[in-house]
């Protein structure tokens, strides 16, 4: 049975559908960094997502290649996720899509180095003939945060992130997003293939004590 990392650690990917406070560990992830519209047809996100789940896959497979990774295991490819911000903006505004500045990710097993992903990126680029230089290896600690499980469009995530806030406030925490510790989605949904009312978010923010 491959391992996924969705059932294993369910705090960090299936709470429940009301806010909560997790300690999130420091993880590594394949990713991509980039700006404008993620819906733009052809457009640098959609883009950056195809580089992804090139190098993802092309680590998950290794296990048919000559290339040997010390400690590998089978395992189901995380969910896609992304780090998003503004310039100049507390928060999102989402009427203007094309300020978003974004990290697009796939979390790595612990057993992948910097090495392995380099030999990754040089494997996808002979196999698929695509650049994929614009990737990195990218290691994020993020630390105290509130999460809740957003339901349906993207467009009508300010009411969930309202209830984390709330909720935070209540607990004894505020918001601490900045340049460092950024709004975080983990996409439990595809959206090529499902209706946006019944999209899965998980929606996360840095907080701290008061």
């Amino acid at each position: 049975m491959a391992f996924d990392f969705k059932k294993e650690y369910k705090e960090f990917y299936l709470p429940k559908n009301k806010p909560d406070i997790v300690t999130v560990p420091v993880m590594n992830y394949v990713a991509v960094r980039g700006q404008g519209d993620p819906n733009q047809e052809g457009g640098e996100y959609q883009q950056a997502i195809g580089l992804l789940y090139g190098i993802a896959y092309t680590i998950k497979m290794s296990k048919k290649s000559d290339h040997r990774i010390e400690g590998f295991f089978d395992y189901v490819v995380p969910p896609l996720e992304g780090f998003w911000w503004q310039e100049g903006k507390e928060g999102i505004d989402y009427a203007h899509k094309e300020n978003f500045r974004w990290i697009s990710v796939i979390r790595l097993p612990d057993f992948v180095t910097r090495e392995d992903l380099e030999w990754a990126k040089e494997e996808a680029t002979k196999k698929k003939k695509k650049d994929f230089s614009k990737i990195e290896f990218f290691t994020y600690d993020e630390g105290l945060c509130v999460q809740c499980m957003h339901n349906g469009s993207y467009d009508d995530e300010p009411a969930t992130v309202s209830l984390m806030h709330e909720y935070a406030l209540q607990e004894g925490y505020v918001p601490d997003i900045t340049d460092k510790r950024l709004h975080h989605e983990i996409y439990l949904s595809d959206a090529r293939k499902t209706a946006s009312e019944k999209l899965k978010t998980l929606i996360r923010h840095p907080i701290r004590k008061k």
